[in-house]
């Protein structure tokens, strides 16, 4: 049976994640709002954190059980999907979050199982089903 983390580790890991979810929310922000013209990947989210990418990698997966990645694509599919709701084109929404919008709706489909095109179509017929 393994031995269970001493508090002060166990903290650190916590500090680590939410500094790492915030970071990531503020990075979007700046994609979003043209700041910066690239994604960051875990080594430039890890710079920030001043610490190792393998320390960042291992500790998000150790405190959450999901990879780091699992985090940056989740809030980009949020902000995608609610592009899509709002009515912005496709192109614009891919070329907001630094995709071309060929590899965006590879992306999108690969994390929701349909293309922008089909949610969009979803979300406009749940809007037309409430709207009776």
């Amino acid at each position: 049976m393994p031995q269970p983390l001493p508090k002060k580790i166990f903290a650190r890991q916590h500090e680590i994640t939410q500094e790492y979810l915030k970071a990531i929310d503020k990075h979007l922000d700046d994609v979003l709002n043209e700041r910066v013209t690239d994604m960051f990947e875990i080594r430039d989210f890890a710079e920030l954190l001043h610490i190792h990418p393998t320390h960042l990698s291992n500790t998000i997966k150790l405190a959450t059980g999901k990879h780091p990645c699992f985090f940056i694509e989740e809030r980009i599919m949020e902000i995608a999907r609610e592009m899509l709701r709002n009515h912005t084109p496709i192109k614009e929404v891919a070329y907001k979050l630094t995709f071309d919008p060929s590899n965006f709706t590879k992306f999108f489909k690969r994390f929701s199982g349909i293309t922008p095109k089909q949610y969009r179509e979803q979300v406009l017929e749940a809007e037309v089903t409430e709207a009776m």
